[in-house]
């Protein structure tokens, strides 16, 4: 799971999966602090690749974006995505759910259930 601990929703799917997974299976819960240890092109490449959003709903259009003076037509491909991320990581949407080479944003948080309990 890719995560940022200050976000509300990402703590909430962090807490949903720990739970999914039961208490003997909560440690094989892998968490990525994306902030502190971003992720390169190649691993947003590969993530792009599982991702069942499209490539550019992995970026936050948030004051940020603009402030950078970006625009949609700077992320309609996913290499222009991974490309951004790599550079500019607090752009990420997040949470980022990963499991069985698949993978969401966790937004709206009803998202979350539905992934977790299709095995």
């Amino acid at each position: 799971m890719l995560h940022n601990p200050r976000c509300s929703n990402s703590r909430a799917a962090l807490e949903a999966a720990l739970e999914a997974a039961g208490p003997d299976a909560a440690a094989s819960v892998q968490v990525v602090e994306y902030l502190k240890a971003p992720l390169g092109a190649a691993a947003l490449r590969d993530l792009l690749a599982v991702l069942e959003d499209p490539p550019s709903a992995l970026v936050r259009r948030d004051p940020a974006f603009a402030e950078l003076g970006l625009t949609e037509d700077d992320v309609r491909t996913a290499e222009q995505v991974a490309a951004l991320l790599a550079e500019h990581p607090a752009l990420m949407q997040r949470p980022v759910l990963i499991r069985d080479g698949r993978a969401i944003i966790g937004r709206p948080r009803e998202r979350v259930a539905a992934f977790l309990d299709n095995r």
